[in-house]
């Protein structure tokens, strides 16, 4: 029988898969407190929540939260990392924290996307992309790239057309006669 603790755990855990834009589960077997500490710390840093909960209760709240290609992945020690934003961020945020300790046997399983269900190899791949500010950088300076190019040439054609004028007249000043 369910409760109210229970209850309420199942409610703030749908409330927390409702409002993630991004989420990824890992197993964090063979952790040690004070290196679990450690990782949300840094994930912390980062704008990344970790959740440690009961597996049951997980999927009691992907059903409430209409997130139930998450229940595969809640197998074992399950940590939860969500992050509302940058989901880049949370990839890169992962594989940061949880470099030290592989070691151990630190696995990521999978995650989601929005509503849509990545496994572990693509989470890796997200991390590997460079950051919202570069990829928007690099669209600009493409954009921007094609402009800067017309705008050298407008210019070389009007520094030419100077230098032009500026040999006409050094040539007329050479042929004639001095007053």
């Amino acid at each position: 029988m369910p409760t109210d603790t229970k209850r309420q755990a199942v409610a703030e855990l749908a409330e927390l898969l409702r409002s993630s834009s991004a989420m990824a589960v890992a197993d964090y077997r063979g952790l040690k407190v004070s290196d679990m500490q450690s990782v949300r710390r840094t994930l912390r840093d980062s704008g990344v929540q970790l959740t440690i909960a009961k597996n049951r209760l997980l999927k009691i709240a992907a059903d409430e939260a209409d997130r139930a290609e998450l229940k595969p992945l809640l197998e074992g020690p399950t940590a939860l990392a969500t992050i509302d934003g940058d989901e880049a961020a949370m990839a890169k945020a992962l594989a940061d924290a949880f470099r030290p300790y592989s070691r151990v046997g630190i696995t990521i399983r999978g995650g989601m996307l929005g509503n849509r269900a990545i496994d572990a190899s693509q989470l890796t791949t997200l991390a590997t992309l460079p950051s919202r500010d570069v990829l928007l950088s690099k669209i600009a300076g493409g954009m921007a790239a094609p402009m800067t190019g017309m705008a050298g040439v407008l210019g070389g054609v009007l520094r030419n057309f100077a230098n032009v004028l500026n040999a006409v007249a050094e040539k007329k000043r050479e042929t004639e006669p001095a007053a």
